[in-house]
């Protein structure tokens, strides 16, 4: 057991981005007892109770995890994995005479709760103290969310591996080669402390991810939802596969600007880098390309970005890492960044209104908005290509890696499906490109947006955005894969 800052970076999956709770009726309706779970909701509010009653903190927090997941893993045409996971994770902070600090452990016996609630009491005693250290909150009201599905839940291996022979077969028709995974799970979360607060959510994940391989050439698709029944495995690898087919004997072209029509995951890896520039905290200690630049117009007009846990499409709590309530916050209105978000330290210190975007504490990090939706337009990606003389279609992007904060320069790779456009038409496919490019410049010269989805990709949390036409996109080199 140790103290702990609860914050994992947005490459790959955001765990703040995938944790979610939920206050009122529905919470109740689906926190009872959830199929194959080991633990109901009355067992892990019993675990929290216990673990108040044992701390002799001046205020204590429990925050509980339960999960089940079970992944269904193929490769050349095969099904050559099947794992389920299940974890509990319980945390505890303590808050001592100005000082926090956290531990954690997953066991449920009294010993254990007991040797968890003395450990990080004496944790937080041999901390130095924290002037911007606040009180726990009191109990809260949530406006519900309902992100469970029972169908998710109740998915099987069998569920998965039906699904996955029949993408099997399809590329075995093919002559082409088929990888990737097949996810289904759920979680119960629980966050209480000794001041009353409770808030409790159960949600379920599902995720399906392909990657269809030819000599030369490949293709890619993937998808996420809480319903499983979202999630089309033959129509993604009927996309896969079309493009590993439509890709074959890549050309080389120079390197350069190019009119870039980047499909919604392509757009989600681009943009995701920018989700930490809307900290409140960041823009404090100078860490943001929002500085000097708020109420400036700094991107197209046809940009407006939310934070919003509460649309359709999105996933995510409705309360932030100390249980604030979320709010839809407006962060860019037709190109002018407008609000950052605040957690509660952050907006006291500089006399805002705390917007729900905290982080658990303690950490370094503040706050940052987790749920983007982007707004759309009403192109299409075939639109964009018949209105492109000359372009790069682009359907993912990988290895993404920061190079010039303010100017929020990224550089990462294309792969998986990129082709030449000429005269309103693919033309082919092309090598992949290294690319160099300031985010802030890319989302000015925007020339079409797509309807915002919500997409997947690989190097940032799952968000809802619009394919995007890009004009003076830079192609900086050709790459070796």
């Amino acid at each position: 057991m140790a103290k702990r800052a609860k914050f994992s970076k947005a490459s790959k999956k955001s765990a703040n981005a995938k944790r979610s709770a939920r206050g009122g009726a529905a919470a109740a309706r689906v926190s009872t007892h959830v199929a194959g779970a080991h633990y109901s909701a009355a067992d892990l509010e019993h675990i929290a109770a216990r673990i108040l009653k044992l701390s002799d903190a001046d205020e204590t927090e429990v925050e509980i995890d339960s999960s089940v997941d079970a992944l269904t893993r193929f490769a050349n045409n095969t099904i050559h994995q099947n794992v389920a996971e299940q974890t509990l994770v319980i945390s505890v902070r303590a808050n001592v005479d100005g000082r926090t600090a956290r531990a954690t452990t997953n066991k449920t016996d009294e010993e254990s709760l007991r040797r968890v609630a003395a450990a990080v009491v004496r944790l937080a005693r041999n901390e130095p103290k924290n002037p911007d250290l606040l009180p726990m909150l009191k109990r809260q009201k949530y406006q519900p969310v309902d992100r469970f599905y029972a169908a998710t839940a109740a998915a099987t291996p069998e569920t998965r591996a039906r699904a996955v022979t029949r993408v099997c077969k399809m590329a075995d028709a093919a002559k082409q080669t088929a990888a990737g995974i097949f996810s289904t799970g759920f979680a119960q979360s629980l966050l209480v402390n000794s001041k009353g607060l409770l808030a409790r959510y159960d949600h379920t994940d599902s995720e399906f991810s392909i990657t269809i391989l030819e000599e030369k050439s490949s293709g890619w698709a993937k998808a996420s939802s809480p319903n499983v029944a979202d999630i089309d495995p033959e129509a993604l690898a009927r996309g896969a596969s079309h493009k590993a087919a439509a890709s074959r004997e890549p050309r080389e072209l120079e390197p350069g600007h190019y009119t870039a029509i980047l499909e919604p995951s392509a757009a989600l890896d681009m943009v995701g880098s920018l989700f930490f520039d809307f900290s409140a905290t960041a823009v404090a200690d100078k860490r943001s390309c929002l500085n000097d630049r708020m109420g400036r117009k700094v991107v197209g007009d046809n940009i407006t970005l939310h934070d919003d846990v509460f649309h359709p499409l999105q996933v995510g709590a409705p309360w932030d890492g100390e249980g604030v309530p979320r709010e839809n916050v407006v962060l860019i209105e037709k190109g002018v960044p407008k609000n950052l978000v605040y957690s509660r330290a952050t907006a006291k210190k500089l006399k805002k209104k705390p917007t729900g975007h905290g982080f658990t504490l303690p950490n370094e990090y503040g706050e940052a908005p987790v749920n983007l939706v982007f707004k759309g337009g009403d192109s299409s990606v075939e639109k964009m290509i018949a209105s492109t003389e000359r372009g790069i279609l682009v359907t993912r992007l990988w290895y993404i890696r920061e190079v010039d904060p303010y100017e929020k320069t990224i550089t990462g790779m294309t792969r998986d499906g990129t082709f030449l456009v000429e005269d309103g038409k693919i033309s082919g496919g092309v090598r992949n490109f290294r690319f160099n490019q300031s985010i802030l410049a890319a989302l000015s010269n925007v020339e079409a947006l797509g309807p915002a989805v919500r997409a997947a990709g690989e190097e940032s949390f799952e968000m809802v955005v619009p394919a995007m036409k890009i004009s003076n996109f830079h192609f900086s080199e050709v790459t070796k894969f």
